[in-house]
């Protein structure tokens, strides 16, 4: 189930909604707990034993490792135990069989990898439980006793299929105490609103277009034609990944939750350092705190720093997925943060904002080409298109038709991309706040409207994280 379906939007979530808020509060992680196991199952009702295991596995180190804190050799090794295993949990279903045909490439082993499912939300839930652990044997947050309320943590459904990553720490006491006011709910209504209509009637209509142009044979696309195509999946992801975290965002305030924002419009950076602490934001700062900083950060010399970002942008890479062009797209990020942190930061600041920004523009596109293409030869390919040299001309008559088509919604998306129309909403309340008090509750009930006819009518409404 996702949150952009009639069945979540009119069946699941008003029955949740109904029972949460008319139980007392002393059930509600109850509540939420048993809405979670529900939501997950619909989709993956075997692998919800799995998550179970991860929740109880890493309920019972927690405990373990406060219990022991005394003694540092057993909570170290408690604490090692959890890494192993949630690792070994992840390496197993996520990466076997990427390692399998490696090796069968390079020996000749005539290995056979396993054909498993990857299981929804294994990445985003995985790392949760190892920072709670991690963060109880660091002192940072105090054990959590009750296996309800830590259940609920690891298995709330408005983020557990595809994030934000949340600390326990940030949530630890809205487990125990928290309330939903009027205002809270409608804040949180409008901000699930706004990430539907983000992935409805933004992404899902740019993916389309870019649908389309994927499929066409590389021979023959223009320039123009490719242009189009990769700017729409660019907008696509963007609006697909945030709209989702605005949706997650929106749910746990209608559900008394403050989950922090994990987009802030990475699209006007002017570089690719500054890009990353816009996109994505939970997953970075995870990295930061779990990999980076034990590994020495910046501390130990330009050089140990240097080697330090590239293994994280290594590991960010190989958490989207289980495939050489994930490896290649984190290495090229990492390359291009560590001439940042070099010399290129500071000639980018000496430039105007246009051609700062620009090149950030073709580093990410050049990045979602690498990420969009499994095989190198077809992202190569594909990159040649965009520059000239392997594209079939200039301009065709199918990216003409394609331009004229999806122009309109294209421009919409890239204005939707920047702050300017959440400014121009705030400042249109603030100015006339009677109009204002009207206006903008109408124009989120259009947005409702509108991204549910689409629904009703459209079959193509696929999620680019879910699986990751």
């Amino acid at each position: 189930m996702v949150f952009s379906s009639l069945t979540f939007l009119f069946q699941f979530l008003p029955v949740v909604l109904l029972v949460y808020y008319i139980s007392p509060k002393r059930l509600r992680n109850a509540v939420l707990l048993a809405a979670s196991l529900v939501f997950y199952a619909w989709g993956e009702p075997l692998y919800i034993l799995l998550m179970l295991f991860s929740t109880v596995f890493d309920y019972i180190n927690g405990l373990l490792v406060d219990r022991f804190r005394q003694r540092k050799p057993a909570a170290r090794a408690v604490l090692l135990i959890s890494l192993a295993g949630n690792l070994g949990i992840l390496g197993f279903f996520k990466y076997a069989g990427f390692i399998i045909e490696a090796l069968d490439r390079m020996l000749q082993l005539n290995l056979q990898p396993p054909d498993l499912p990857l299981p929804v939300g294994l990445s985003f839930y995985t790392f949760q439980t190892m920072s709670y652990v991690i963060d109880v044997y660091r002192g940072q947050v105090k054990p959590q006793r009750n296996l309800i309320a830590f259940a609920a943590y690891v298995t709330m459904f408005p983020q557990l299929v595809a994030g934000p990553i949340v600390k326990y720490g940030d949530i630890a006491r809205q487990l125990a105490s928290r309330s939903v006011t009027l205002n809270r709910f409608g804040k949180g209504a409008e901000l699930f609103i706004r990430g539907l209509a983000k992935k409805v009637l933004l992404a899902n209509n740019l993916g389309l277009l870019w649908t389309s142009v994927k499929a066409a044979p590389a021979e023959e696309l223009s320039v123009l034609g490719a242009w189009l195509g990769i700017a729409a999946f660019t907008l696509q992801i963007y609006f697909d990944f945030s709209g989702y975290s605005d949706m997650a965002r929106g749910l746990g305030r209608m559900l008394g939750f403050h989950i922090r924002i994990n987009f802030n419009y990475p699209y006007i950076s002017r570089s690719v350092t500054e890009f990353w602490r816009r996109w994505h934001i939970s997953l970075g700062s995870w990295f930061r705190e779990y990999v980076y900083i034990p590994l020495g950060g910046n501390r130990k010399g330009i050089g140990k720093q240097l080697f330090n970002l590239l293994i994280v942008w290594l590991l960010t890479g190989l958490w989207h997925g289980a495939s050489w062009n994930f490896i290649f797209w984190g290495l090229f990020f990492g390359l291009l943060v560590t001439l940042e942190n070099l010399f290129l930061l500071k000639w980018l600041k000496r430039l105007p904002r246009p051609a700062s920004h620009l090149y950030l523009l073709v580093a990410v596109v050049t990045g979602w080409v690498l990420f969009e293409f499994q095989q190198p030869d077809a992202a190569w390919t594909f990159l040649g298109c965009l520059s000239g040299w392997a594209a079939n001309g200039w301009a065709d008559n199918q990216a003409l038709y394609d331009l004229s088509a999806y122009g309109s919604v294209l421009i919409l998306s890239v204005l939707c991309a920047t702050p300017l129309p959440r400014k121009w909403v705030l400042r249109f309340t603030f100015k006339r706040r009677l109009t204002g008090g009207v206006a903008v509750p109408v124009l989120y009930l259009a947005a409702l409207i509108l991204s549910t006819a689409y629904l009703v009518a459209q079959t193509y409404n696929p999620f680019l994280y879910f699986r990751f």
